[in-house]
This record gives C-alpha cells, sequence and structure tokens, in this order.
C-alpha cells in the first residue's frame, strides 16, 4: 500500500492523517484510529466520502457524506451536512506547502451551494465589504435554513442569485475578492 502523510487544519484544530490506497479503497489513520473510506470526486469542487464507522456490536456501518470544496489561494472551505468548515492541508512532500507567500489568501473566492435548495436570504450585495465568518446567502434545503459564510474578509464582486431562487449543489452564488 501507498502512504501519504497530511496535516490537516479544520477550524483551527490541526489533525495528523495517513492515508493508505489500497486495491479496496484508502484506509484513514487518525487519533490512532484506522477509517475505511472510500473517496470519489463526481464532479469538480464536489466530493462524496462513505466512512465505515464502528458501531456497538462491533461491525462496521457505512454513511456517506457530500462536501463541496471551494479552494482560494492556500485556503479553502468544505460543507459538510449543511455546515462549513475551514480548512488548511498541508503536504510535506509539496512546495507550496514549505512556503508561504505575502498575500496568499488574497484572489478571488466563490461562494458555492452546498447542496440544491431554494434561496431564503442575500445578505449582502455587490460592493459590501464582508469579514471572515459574515454569512452571505442563507439556502433552505430539507426544512433547514444554512447559512453559507465568507471564508475570510473581502469584498462582494458578483451576486448571482436572488431570494427565492431555486439552486443545484455546487452552484456559485457569490464571489468575493
Amino acid at each position: 500500500m501507498t502512504a501519504l502523510t497530511l496535516e490537516v487544519e479544520v477550524d483551527g484544530v490541526l489533525r495528523r492523517l495517513v492515508v493508505q490506497r489500497g486495491d479496496e479503497g484508502c484506509v484513514v489513520h487518525m487519533d490512532g484510529r484506522a477509517i475505511p473510506v472510500d473517496i470519489s470526486e463526481p464532479t469538480p469542487g464536489v466530493l462524496s466520502l462513505l466512512i465505515v464507522h464502528d458501531s456497538p456490536d462491533g461491525s462496521g456501518v457505512a454513511r456517506s457524506y457530500r462536501c463541496v470544496r471551494t479552494v482560494f489561494a492556500d485556503e479553502e472551505t468544505i460543507v459538510v451536512s449543511g455546515r462549513q468548515h475551514r480548512v488548511a492541508v498541508s503536504d510535506p512532500r509539496s512546495l507550496r506547502s514549505q512556503r508561504r507567500r505575502p498575500g496568499a489568501g488574497n484572489g478571488t473566492l466563490q461562494i458555492k451551494a452546498s447542496m440544491p435548495g431554494r434561496v431564503a436570504r442575500v445578505l449582502v450585495a455587490p460592493g459590501d465589504a464582508v469579514l471572515a465568518h459574515q454569512g452571505v446567502v442563507v439556502i433552505e434545503a430539507m426544512k433547514m435554513q444554512n447559512e453559507l459564510k465568507a471564508a475570510r474578509d473581502g469584498r462582494v464582486v458578483e451576486v448571482r442569485v436572488a431570494a427565492g431562487d431555486k439552486v443545484a449543489s455546487g452552484q456559485v452564488l457569490a464571489v468575493l475578492e
């Protein structure tokens, strides 16, 4: 099996992952546990994870997760089950992760729908300044309202939806710079 070691920071918590790929999928080693995971990317920016969790009787129970990924410069966010998380992945083999450029967080950021639904509210307008973690758009899906937030400070360049619009998973809702 081939092993890949990554340092992953999720919402400020740093974890070391060792990912081993074999004939029957991947095994992720984290916090002293081996977790079988099947990973696929059905469309760009959308990851599908099938993770086997331990059950009380000792057998494994598989659960599926849909993750919508947004990348800008050296930062990214992932929305899992309607919750947005700031993620930084560091691969020790990568030259990019070994150097930190000034202004690495600059550039455009696309706020994407994490799941299909309806736009309940648009909280910003083009030209507005936004702070990191500030709400941008509220999506209603499966009778729940999910607020999509800016991953960093910036300025709203474009808003591509209005209240009441139906949106597809991965659809760009707003653009920040």
